[in-house]
């Protein structure tokens, strides 16, 4: 029985790592943009791979605001929210409160239902950086990270890469600093984010979601920290609008 249980993982395990190799769209971070981003991929019968560093998807989502497990969404991302099936009750004037637990649960089993391959405990190094273009991305252990140990990466090919590491927008800095390139910013590089200011930040984060660099795009507060957005606390229509745009900008670039 120790053995069956313990080669079943493994197995299990190399299989679901094997065959996503090479993948249509690498999204690093699961986040509630990146969650929604891979689902609506994946229903379109991309292969799309989903790398969170922490034990559990969701980011910030699942501790609502200061640890008080609701959140706000307006009107306009309800549409999301019900292809999700998520249950939500409206406040006042457009604005929607829902339990930040059950949305985030909902987001993370919908995508992995959808076919999204879900690698959690992963951290990405770096791009692979091919005819100046993003291909791929460059993929430890979380821990090995964490620890400064030096264990060589794997790597995976991807025909796109999404940017969804939040504030840090880790990816694209990465890309900026060892490859000298122009982003697609009023800058040509990573401006950072600004302070809290919800409104503006809202419509900042769908605006500032789009391909910064030939293969790699960026949504949801990494999109405002690439372009020099402004952050909107816990407010999450912006981001669910944004993981749906980058869907559909990457769909309307690819041939499945």
């Amino acid at each position: 029985m120790e053995q069956l249980v313990s080669s079943g993982i493994v197995d299990s395990f190399f299989n679901k790592l094997k065959s996503s190799l090479e993948v249509d769209v690498a999204i690093v971070g699961g986040g509630p943009s990146g969650l929604v981003a891979s689902y609506y991929l994946a229903k379109k019968g991309l292969r799309v791979a989903l790398y969170e560093r922490k034990n559990a998807p969701g980011g910030g989502m699942w501790g609502g605001a200061m640890m008080f497990n609701e959140i706000i969404v307006q009107s306009i991302a309800l549409p999301i929210l019900e292809e999700f099936g998520i249950e939500y009750t409206h406040y006042k004037e457009d604005y929607y409160t829902l339990d930040s637990v059950q949305a985030t649960s909902s987001l993370i089993y919908h995508a992995s239902k959808a076919g999204v391959r879900i690698f959690n405990n992963t951290t990405i190094e770096d791009v692979v950086f091919q005819d100046q273009k993003v291909a791929g991305i460059v993929l430890n252990w979380a821990p090995v990270q964490r620890e400064r140990m030096h264990i060589d990466p794997l790597v995976i090919m991807a025909k796109a890469v999404i940017d969804g590491t939040g504030h840090d927008c880790d990816i694209a800095r990465t890309l900026e600093r060892k490859n000298d390139v122009r982003l697609n910013t009023s800058t040509g590089k990573v401006i950072g984010e600004r302070s809290l200011s919800v409104e503006e930040a809202e419509r900042t984060t769908v605006e500032n979601t789009k391909e910064i660099y030939p293969g790699l795009y960026v949504c949801g507060m990494a999109s405002n920290g690439v372009s020099g957005g402004f952050r909107m606390g816990p407010i999450f229509g912006g981001m669910l609008l944004s993981g749906k745009k980058v869907a559909e900008l990457i769909l309307d670039q690819t041939t499945v």
